[in-house]
């Protein structure tokens, strides 16, 4: 028994190396065996990559991250070259030779001024939703589509105060974005600015939303900006920026830069702000908002420390017109407006959009401070009137707001 278990050990031995040797110098043989057959080992020579899984994912799986590319293919073909051109007008005085004699050449030489910006078809019937500093004063202005159609478009409306501007072209089968809802937006999402950057072409790149609600950054009168770290330079004003899924989330307007380049501060007026606007102007030609006569200043701590005012929150009345709405109201200098219908107001940037949403010819409940005392007044809300058709620029060159 002894004998046959000695025998039995040194066969053991002898196969476990054999087996080992020709694993080692003959691994292909091992792989040939039946048992091995169906095995789910796959192995890699050194250096390859890891076996890759379909963009679509396995069941149970979630899909692979694919990019933007779907989102880019989706909302690239609305978004448009807009080209304008502006013959400088000459002064009748130059054709005099005293005139130039004294005052030399003063411009307006007949050479054309051109500009190239962006915009984005809205509607299959031609409407394209721009900025109005992209074709403020332009006698000329042509959109250019991605597919190399060119149209001469016609200035539907400007509205100056939000730097927006609706075009129309007659061309045929036009691609229209979709909107989204840019309400929903949260600070992180993914966004991307579609344009026409320095006039290179159409360009897509890609950030997050940075802020929201940016406001009284000098630009335009009402302000609620959405703020963008995607690349936004000159010639991308009026191009769309989309979310995820390539739904127009807002207008691309403005950039914060000392070199005129992109500094990854930019500026997209909401598509809420945005659509409301174009819809007025493609109905009416303008614009209707409220007005009710007052100039407000933010009430600042030191401010209500200084006029020893109870309340820290609110619009200061640093005037009121004569024989305007509020006056009638009842509203004197130094009342402190703390609501406008049903919208609470802490700062002028939100009594100008409470009182800009009054319906023209309709009566409205003012809420002030006055000294200890909360007052409620009806004020009958008049149109604001037009503003000065010029482009948004920067904040020197905007007037004081009246409200």
């Amino acid at each position: 028994m002894r004998k046959l278990w000695l025998i039995f050990s040194q066969a053991v031995t002898v196969a476990v190396a054999v087996i080992f040797v020709v694993s080692t110098l003959k691994p292909q043989w091992i792989q040939q065996l039946p048992w091995q057959q169906g095995s789910p080992i796959v192995s890699l020579p050194l250096g390859s990559p890891p076996p890759s899984i379909p963009a679509s994912g396995v069941k149970g799986v979630p899909a692979a991250d694919v990019g933007f590319a779907e989102a880019a293919q989706r909302a690239a073909p609305t978004v448009v070259s807009v080209i304008t051109s502006k013959t400088a007008s000459r002064n009748q005085r130059q054709r005099d030779p005293w005139f130039r004699y004294f005052f030399g050449e003063q411009g307006g030489n007949g050479q054309p001024q051109a500009g190239v910006g962006s915009g984005v078809i809205v509607s299959q019937d031609g409407y394209v939703l721009t900025n109005n500093h992209v074709v403020d004063r332009m006698d000329d202005i042509e959109v250019m589509l991605t597919d190399g159609r060119k149209a001469r478009a016609k200035v539907i409306g400007t509205d100056p105060e939000s730097d927006l501007a609706v075009l129309k072209i007659d061309l045929e089968k036009l691609p229209a974005i979709v909107f989204g809802d840019s309400d929903t937006l949260q600070v992180g999402d993914a966004v991307l600015a579609i344009g026409n950057p320095f006039g290179v072409g159409q360009t897509v790149t890609s950030g997050i939303v940075s802020a929201l609600g940016r406001n009284q950054l000098g630009i335009n009168t009402f302000e609620n900006f959405i703020q963008t770290d995607a690349a936004i330079n000159p010639g991308n004003s009026g191009g769309a920026l989309v979310d995820a899924h390539g739904n127009l989330m807002g207008i691309n307007s403005a950039i914060y830069s000392r070199s005129g380049g992109n500094m990854g501060i930019g500026f997209a007026i909401p598509v809420s702000t945005a659509r409301l606007v174009m819809e007025s102007l493609i109905r009416d030609g303008q614009v209707t908002r409220g007005w009710i006569g007052v100039e407000p200043r933010d009430l600042t701590p030191e401010i209500a420390e200084t006029f020893n005012l109870p309340i820290k929150e609110g619009v200061l009345i640093t005037g009121v017109l004569h024989n305007g709405p509020a006056a009638k109201g009842g509203v004197r200098p130094g009342d402190v407006v703390v609501q406008v219908a049903e919208a609470k107001v802490g700062n002028t940037t939100q009594l100008l959009n409470a009182v800009a949403s009054l319906k023209p010819g309709s009566v409205a409940q003012v809420q002030v401070r006055r000294g200890n005392q909360t007052l409620s007044m009806n004020v009958a809300v008049a149109q604001r009137p037009r503003a000065i058709n010029r482009p948004a620029a920067s904040a020197a060159e905007q007037d004081d707001d009246e409200e």
